[in-house]
């Protein structure tokens, strides 16, 4: 059963990574719309790169000797970091906010309060999570696990 679950997380991995993959490359378009092209750029290649890290993640999930609890978690703590770091740029760049946290992205544009502390919580709690998601899977890749070989 452990077997067939990791597969499926895999499965939705590369699909969801696909997906901002290209969600990615769409906010290429969108940039000079933006408030700050500056900040849509990096949007554009948040999209782009951490699609690319799904797709990563999910070609080594199978791999991964962890219980299945932290197999979900890892898997929701992935797709609430690569998204939230593509979304909190782009409201970013087409509101032309977040220089508190992003001083070169930001190229010196402030928002309102409520826009910076948007920007600011998605910004944190993105970092805390794939740091998280980087240690489970450093622990998950521990030992030897031929059985998924």
């Amino acid at each position: 059963m452990e077997d067939k679950y990791k597969l499926e997380l895999s499965r939705k991995l590369l699909r969801y990574g696909i997906l901002l993959f290209l969600l990615g490359l769409i906010t290429g378009f969108a940039i000079p719309a933006m408030q700050n092209p500056r900040m849509g750029l990096s949007s554009h290649l948040e999209g782009v790169m951490n699609g690319m890290l799904l797709i990563l993640f999910g070609l080594l999930w199978p791999k991964l000797n962890l219980p299945e609890r932290y197999l979900k978690w890892g898997f929701g703590l992935s797709l609430f970091g690569t998204y939230t770091n593509w979304a909190t740029t782009l409201f970013a760049g087409f509101l032309g906010a977040g220089a508190e946290m992003m001083p070169i992205s930001g190229g010196g544009l402030t928002g309102e309060l409520w826009q910076e502390i948007i920007i600011k919580f998605g910004l944190i709690s993105l970092s805390l999570s794939m740091l998280a998601v980087c240690g489970l899977l450093l622990w998950g890749l521990r030992g030897n696990n031929t059985k998924n070989e």
